[in-house]
């Protein structure tokens, strides 16, 4: 089965201590971005992949990745969805059919192992609506009020942590997306905006180590991994 990629990469990750966007912080002599983008470009079935970055970016045009006969650039928006619709409009360029598959995978989660995306692509490849990788909860969750006081412990069988890739054809996403933004909805995820216009995309449970890069130390275990434990480049007082 052929799949798109989208990769909203337009962020510029606040939370991170850097003098850069977190995307572009260096692990292991590459960038974030670009271990992200390995996996995926090593797949026999990638058609092509839509890469949503800044307007005014200076860091992407740097990479090698960015010459790579699959990827395109395209500008991205204010928001997550607008990074992805803008994406996904330019798909269509690139040879892309409305019931195409297309994956949308965040930017700064580069430990997406081969096997969680070999499994949701054949898990959802018969699926008349998609779905998106999620592991279940494994601790007590509390429903917190105003005051961060506890007022309901939560049944945790029912709650799942949504990751990515998500996939959904690509018309129906790009709907749902339109439709979404139109109507001034809070589009956190591209599975809130499939169901929100009324789908219900399958959860596929898929490991919780597909960490996304969120604050410093979660860098720190990046470089384990690649086993550079304090090689990372951009990132101050980490």
């Amino acid at each position: 089965m052929k799949f798109w990629l989208v990769i909203p990469a337009a962020g510029i990750g606040s939370r991170m201590a850097s003098d850069r966007p977190k995307q572009y912080l260096q692990v292991a002599g590459k960038t974030i971005l670009e271990h992200t983008l390995d996996i995926f470009l090593q797949h026999p079935q990638l058609r092509g992949a839509a890469v949503a970055i800044a307007e005014h970016d200076r860091h992407w045009l740097r990479l090698p990745v960015a010459q790579h006969p699959l990827v395109r650039q395209v500008v991205g928006g204010q928001e997550r969805a607008d990074s992805v619709l803008n994406a996904l409009h330019m798909l269509p360029n690139l040879g892309a059919q409305p019931c195409d598959w297309v994956l949308v995978h965040d930017a700064a989660r580069p430990l997406l192992q081969r096997a969680d995306l070999d499994k949701l692509l054949s898990t959802l490849e018969h699926d008349t609506v998609g779905g998106l990788l999620a592991y279940p909860a494994r601790d007590t969750l509390k429903l917190a009020d105003e005051q961060q006081r506890s007022q309901e412990t939560l049944r945790r069988e029912q709650i799942w942590h949504a990751l990515t890739p998500q996939m959904f054809p690509l018309q129906l996403l790009s709907n749902a997306l339109e439709q979404a933004l139109a109507a001034s909805v809070t589009v956190t995820d591209e599975a809130s905006a499939v169901e929100w216009a009324g789908f219900r995309p399958k959860l596929v449970a898929g490991r919780s180590d597909n960490l996304k890069i969120t604050y410093p130390e979660d860098l720190q275990l990046l470089a384990a991994v690649h086993g550079q434990s304090g090689v990372i480049s951009g990132v101050v007082d980490v």
